[in-house]
């Protein structure tokens, strides 16, 4: 099929939503109502997409960290679409906490004029990348996790958060199919690339317990029909990943007990080092547009 540009081309939707703009340029928001439905807490609404986003937003950054250092170029892209993908995310989300909580403060003030003990991202999300096997795995982890909850908030009474996260399951399965096809080649791979993988598992699975621990705000707007438990995820998730570290020949960890850390501002020093370079240039040119 010829086109008359590269932008027709992109934007044609020829239902392959494995190339990371192949979902298109469409707004997932376009004629939905922004209001905050009747009867919902706007301000748990608020810290909701706010944890939300802010996972989608760390770990969209981390992953733009492999940009010029991946082990091959094709890798390399994926890496950085996958990041797109999140950040794209990260903006809805990020946007809607600010139009919930109804304080003037949109997603670039969100992202950027937030300290670390205000972002209220996982664990899992803000750990440095280490190496590329390590990366896979954490990637692995957090896309089950994260698709395991967009799946049931597509049934959200937020009509706003429902058509996001219609939006991004489609480019989170992707997400974790192509973690998936990664763990299993370096699981199953050469005697190092087993070793690393699975160095990789046992230092990230004591972040895990974190992602099925329900918060308070979670529990609310679960009780309200707009969010998840993410307890009630565990077990499809479980399901995955074993069926994974099964095919990858790797060794599952002993399981790990919910505990909050995250959600409540609580984080390790690699965030706000995280937080230092992307929020730099906003920070010291405030109000500044390119």
């Amino acid at each position: 099929m010829s086109f008359d540009n590269a932008f027709d081309a992109l934007t044609q939707d020829d239902g392959d939503t494995r190339w990371a703009f192949g979902t298109g340029f469409d707004d997932p928001l376009a004629g939905i109502d922004p209001a905050v439905p009747e009867g919902l807490d706007r301000a748990a609404l608020a810290a909701y997409c706010l944890m939300l986003g802010d996972d989608a937003l760390v770990m969209s950054h981390r992953l733009q960290e492999w940009c010029t250092h991946a082990p091959e170029l094709e890798e390399e892209v994926a890496l950085a679409n996958i990041a797109l993908d999140l950040l794209g995310q990260a903006r809805l989300l990020l946007a809607r906490a600010g139009v919930a909580e109804d304080k003037g403060r949109g997603e670039d003030d969100l992202a950027y004029f937030r300290d670390a003990s205000d972002f209220r991202n996982v664990g899992l999300a803000e750990a440095d990348n280490g190496d590329f096997a390590y990366s896979t795995v954490r990637l692995l982890l957090f896309a089950t996790w994260r698709l395991a909850l967009l799946d049931r908030l597509t049934a959200s009474g937020d009509p706003v958060l429902a058509a996001i996260a219609a939006k991004s399951v489609k480019e989170v399965a992707y997400h974790r199919d192509h973690a998936a096809m990664w763990t299993i080649r370096l699981g199953d791979g050469t005697g190092l690339s087993h070793d690393r993988a699975q160095t990789a598992l046992d230092d990230l699975w004591p972040l895990t317990g974190e992602l099925f621990a329900t918060h308070e705000v979670e529990r609310r707007l679960a009780d309200a029909g707009a969010g998840v438990d993410p307890a009630d995820a565990r077990e499809e998730c479980d399901a995955v990943i074993d069926e994974v570290l099964a095919r990858a020949t790797l060794r599952r960890p002993a399981p790990v007990p919910p505990h909050l850390a995250g959600r409540d501002g609580a984080h390790s020093a690699a965030l706000a080092c995280l937080l230092a370079e992307m929020q730099g240039l906003a920070r010291e040119h405030p109000g500044a547009t390119w």
